[in-house]
């Protein structure tokens, strides 16, 4: 292997092409009760150093290979200071000046500490997609997660990248809300999206693969993850107060069981089609089972 990483790493579906480069390792949140990727020993944050990193950038260089694309990992790589980051993508530009696009994952606060005219400067020098897991656009649901993040600190940070340059790829967890919530989590998720005009949003069905107890722990006792017909209904409500102008839209994560696709708007109508037939008539829409699932 030309680069070693701390393993777990994790990636979107549609990063599949790109290199991946370990910048840092784990969370520097890593709160969020849902979430269990960062939770082992080895994977507690820091940052990698800057000759590491360059040592794995060439390593890739000498192989000859070419690199369109290079997705920044672990979840946290925008946490970074403006002067490292702007060092790392100088790197990539000087020793693999092939790739078109540099993207990462990106908490809402992690735009707070840098400036409009730092975020272009990396705009200019590739990095020009971040990854927004906004989760939720439901204050209540952001506080019982955890996430410590707002509808207006999401909202503020997705402007932020579009005013810009940059494009935002956001994630909204269906299911999120547990049963309890799931109307208010849809609608609000949806008010987010409208007030941001995302260029991507995916959706994935909220997965607790190590168990429900920190979940638990923040429902009042109990999380109780909406069925299959919940979570269709959910995404029908989504779906039906989405108003966005030009949207890549997929549901098509293997978490999900229904797997959408479209634009939104021009798309809408469809989809909401392909909902409402799951809803009322589940036989005859191909949908992924239990076995097929997975993160």
């Amino acid at each position: 292997m030309l680069i070693n990483y701390i393993e777990p790493v994790f990636r979107p579906p549609s990063e599949w092409k790109s290199l991946i480069l370990q910048v840092t390792n784990g969370c520097s949140w890593n709160q969020c009760s849902f979430c269990d990727m960062y939770t082992q020993p080895q994977k507690a944050f820091r940052a990698q150093k800057l000759d590491k990193i360059e040592q794995d950038i060439l390593a890739i260089a000498r192989t000859g290979m070419p690199v369109p694309r290079v997705f920044l990992v672990d979840g946290d790589a925008m946490s970074l200071p403006f002067a490292r980051l702007e060092a790392i993508c100088e790197l990539i530009h000087c020793h693999l000046p092939q790739v078109t696009r540099i993207s990462s994952y990106c908490l809402p606060r992690n735009l707070n500490n840098k400036t409009p005219e730092q975020l272009t400067r990396l705009r200019e020098l590739g990095l020009s997609l971040l990854y927004v897991g906004c989760e939720s656009g439901d204050d209540e649901v952001l506080a019982k997660i955890k996430k410590g993040e707002t509808f207006e600190s999401s909202l503020a940070a997705l402007q932020k990248i579009r005013a810009v340059g940059m494009k935002s790829s956001v994630m909204i967890l269906n299911g999120l809300g547990g049963v309890a919530l799931s109307q208010q989590h849809a609608i609000n998720s949806a008010k987010l999206m409208n007030a941001a005009q995302p260029d991507y949003l995916s959706t994935l069905v909220v997965t607790l693969p190590l168990g429900s107890e920190r979940m638990d722990a923040v429902f009042d006792g109990q999380f109780q993850l909406p069925d299959q017909l919940g979570l269709f209904q959910e995404m029908q409500m989504l779906l039906s107060h989405l108003e966005l102008d030009q949207t890549i839209f997929r549901s098509d994560h293997a978490s999900n069981y229904l797997a959408l696709k479209g634009v939104l708007g021009k798309d809408k109508a469809k989809l909401l089609a392909q909902v409402e037939q799951a809803i009322n008539v589940p036989r005859s829409i191909p949908l992924r089972q239990e076995w097929q699932r997975g993160l």
